[in-house]
């Protein structure tokens, strides 16, 4: 990385409520700074969001590691504990088991059985997430500037929407809520859910901005041609960014606002 790709600038706007409680709303811009933010913000006609992680921490009070466990026992009670490595049972996350399992079983009832566990537990989670700090006013800003909207994500799509609903987004991205289906294999980092979004946008790639917080969603916005614009919560998050090869994260979603508030 050259100086400019590990600059890190501070945007210090005018305080706003975030529409959170009690979250960090710290401004940090790393990257190439507050000039590659305007820059991809100008560029976007159409704004994808990941679900869990920008819009929300869906697991936040429902965590992911008791979601995959459970999914590991459930598979064990139907005399399968051995389809699983060591490895695949100890993960803690929820898409990993469902997807190996995916991997020896494509498409098979046991996969479409265990896919539906998965999305009753995401509903439940949904219940108890956690809004991400400035993630509704930024969602609402930009609808309301002329951005379109929608949301690409490996969750369900019905849990997408319990929770737009909850928070009175849903009119900000319906119905372009493109999530999980029974192809498993077409999960991020595969560029599905954001090819179906683009053709149902109407909208080419380079006029549209991913927002994501994995290395998954940087590389599946790459094989779509995307712009990319990483969310990281905490330090590791932005290291894992960084080291994926993402030249534009942000440590709050702060900075974003004021820049489109700012170009309205």
């Amino acid at each position: 990385m050259t100086p400019d790709t590990t600059r890190t600038e501070r945007v210090t706007p005018p305080h706003q409520d975030n529409g959170t409680e009690a979250q960090d709303s710290g401004t940090e811009a790393q990257g190439n700074g507050t000039e590659a933010l305007r820059d991809l913000l100008t560029r976007a006609r159409v704004v994808l969001w990941d679900f869990d992680g920008p819009i929300c921490r869906l697991f936040a009070r429902h965590s992911a590691e008791s979601v995959a466990t459970g999914l590991v026992e459930w598979l064990a009670e139907q005399g399968l504990h051995g389809l699983l490595s060591d490895t695949e049972r100890e993960s803690p996350d929820p898409h990993a088991v469902l997807r190996a399992v995916d991997r020896r079983h494509p498409g098979s009832d046991l996969v479409e059985a265990l896919e539906k566990r998965l999305t009753q537990e995401e509903l439940r989670a949904a219940a108890t997430a956690l809004p991400t700090a400035w993630a509704d006013p930024l969602v609402r800003t930009l609808k309301a500037v002329g951005r379109r909207l929608a949301i690409t994500t490996n969750n369900s799509p019905e849990v997408v929407r319990q929770y737009l609903a909850g928070r009175d987004l849903l009119g900000c991205f319906a119905p372009h809520l493109y999530g999980r289906t029974h192809e498993l294999g077409l999960l991020k980092p595969h560029p599905d859910c954001l090819h179906r979004a683009l053709r149902a946008l109407g909208a080419a790639p380079p006029a549209a901005l991913m927002i994501g917080d994995t290395p998954s969603d940087l590389w599946a916005a790459r094989a779509a041609g995307v712009p990319f614009l990483g969310y990281a919560r905490n330090d590791r998050k932005a290291r894992l960014l960084r080291d994926a090869g993402a030249e534009v994260v942000v440590r709050s979603l702060e900075p974003v606002l004021t820049l489109v508030r700012a170009q309205a």
